[in-house]
């Protein structure tokens, strides 16, 4: 059973409603009140780099079942100037921001699955997937 949503991320009123529907699916699926916020922060994370450094992009928010595991995947995607270190964008601390640099590696470390693709020029995709426990 896969149920889809993609979602744009244009603006910051787009990070909020990102972040309110993955909230949603998450209790829909099942997930604790733990891993709820674990997922809507990685979420927000994403969503957000994906505004500042692609200057927008969209989600796809989807149910997913593994035999009777129920989880909630999202597939980040832009168009953006994509990243050429990938190995040290998920470095904690390293930042070509303002930021604190957590924003990729802690979204990683809230999640069960994660995978970057990113091609310089082209842009990036990331996947993540949380599964109820």
């Amino acid at each position: 059973m896969t149920t889809a949503e993609e979602l744009p991320i244009n603006a910051n009123g787009d990070v909020v409603l990102v972040r309110q529907h993955v909230r949603t699916v998450a209790v829909n699926v099942g997930l604790s009140l733990v891993d709820q916020t674990k997922v809507v922060t990685a979420a927000s994370e994403l969503a957000r780099n994906a505004l500042v450094y692609a200057g927008g992009g969209q989600v796809r928010v989807e149910v997913v079942q593994k035999g009777m595991r129920r989880g909630l995947r999202m597939v980040f995607s832009d168009n953006g100037p994509g990243i050429p270190d990938i190995d040290q964008a998920l470095t904690d601390g390293w930042t070509t921001g303002g930021g604190l640099g957590l924003g990729l590696s802690g979204s990683r470390r809230l999640v069960d699955e994660f995978d970057l693709e990113s091609t310089p020029g082209e842009g990036t995709l990331i996947t993540v997937t949380k599964w109820a426990r």
